[in-house]
């Protein structure tokens, strides 16, 4: 595997920040409502490719917590506190008044079933894998058309019942393949094995199944959760984690490697706490000015740079972001708020 100096593994940290930077994009594009065409098409597929990337990252990371796990049961709980407080904070991120649809407490109960899953065998992991990209998009088709009504009937079964298959936007009947590949591909190394040269092979066909059938044969738009729409979330993630492995495990050009990769994995290191203060910027302009008529570059400056800028400068003179920090000191997983080692932005080594 690629790791850095401090031991970091390259791969799922430069995910994360391709991730999280995703994520800060789509949801800026309301300060831009007047682009071509082809800005709102390239900013389309990146709002798709956002969640799925973010949940094959948690999969990785679970299964690196299970790799260095020395008691079950400790651990088990461990992921559950910590699914949990993803739940409450985006519980309470959804009440800040923003346009953002809030993804955490899908992310939150995603670990809670995806982290006992991960105990399984390898083998029988993937047949669970093949199993749940097989039975999501029938799942979600009979939740809405037949036991909506039923599954909305309090406000609790309406929140689980959101999260899981019914959300318009985010579902964990979609998100848990990814999931489980994630912490798949963290098992087979993250290098340059078969299974990435198949999922290189896959992303471009995976991809045109939806657009060929919607503008080829001009069969009616696929609803966010169908099997098109799985397959071009399929296409969006297995590509760039393959670019991403193939440039991570490159043998030359490394110092232009790790100047590309720095912030990525400073970014997607302190996601969390990224995410939020985004959102809380979000927030800010959503009540004072609600959904802009004209392009406004200074709100869209102030939701993407100024947030990712911040990060930078924490990691540089403080180190693990405070959202990260508070939830490992919560869940029994405490991380050292200053980073050691100084305040130099080290670069991506292969080991």
């Amino acid at each position: 595997m690629t790791v850095n100096r401090g031991g970091r593994l390259v791969v799922p940290d430069v995910l994360r920040g391709i991730a999280i930077v995703a994520m800060l994009l789509a949801h800026a594009t309301p300060f831009l409502p007047q682009i071509p065409g082809l800005a709102r098409f390239v900013l389309g597929n990146i709002n798709d490719l956002a969640s799925p990337l973010f949940a094959l990252v948690m999969g990785m990371s679970a299964q690196l917590v299970w790799n260095g796990s020395r008691r079950v049961r400790t651990t088990l709980l461990q992921q559950a506190i910590r699914g949990l407080l993803l739940i409450v904070l985006g519980l309470w991120m959804a009440t800040w008044g923003s346009w953002v649809v809030i993804v955490l407490c899908q992310l939150g109960l995603l670990l809670l079933i995806g982290a006992p899953l991960l105990l399984l065998p390898t083998r029988v992991l993937a047949i669970v894998l093949a199993a749940a990209v097989v039975i999501g998009a029938p799942l979600n088709e009979l939740a809405r058309a037949h036991v909506a009504e039923i599954l909305t009937s309090n406000d609790v079964v309406r929140h689980l019942a959101d999260w899981t298959v019914l959300g318009h936007s985010y579902r964990v009947s979609n998100l848990l393949p990814f999931f489980l590949l994630g912490a798949l591909l963290l098992r087979g190394g993250l290098q340059r094995n078969r299974a990435m040269w198949l999922m290189l092979a896959t992303a471009p066909v995976a991809y045109v199944v939806k657009p060929l059938l919607e503008k080829v044969l001009h069969l009616p738009a696929f609803v966010s959760g169908s099997y098109p729409d799985t397959l071009h979330d399929i296409g969006l993630v297995f590509a760039m984690y393959a670019v991403v492995v193939l440039i991570a495990t490159t043998r030359t050009e490394r110092r232009a490697v790790g100047a590309v990769f720095a912030p990525l994995r400073i970014w997607g290191q302190l996601a969390l706490s990224l995410y939020l203060l985004h959102v809380g910027v979000v927030s800010l302009w959503a009540r004072a000015t609600g959904y802009p008529s004209e392009n406004n570059l200074v709100g869209w400056a102030s939701v993407v740079v100024l947030p990712l800028v911040a990060a930078v400068l924490w990691w540089r003179f403080v180190g693990t972001g405070p959202v990260e920090w508070l939830m490992g000191a919560a869940s029994g997983r405490p991380k050292p708020l200053l980073r050691p080692g100084g305040t130099s932005v080290r670069v991506p080594t292969t080991g």
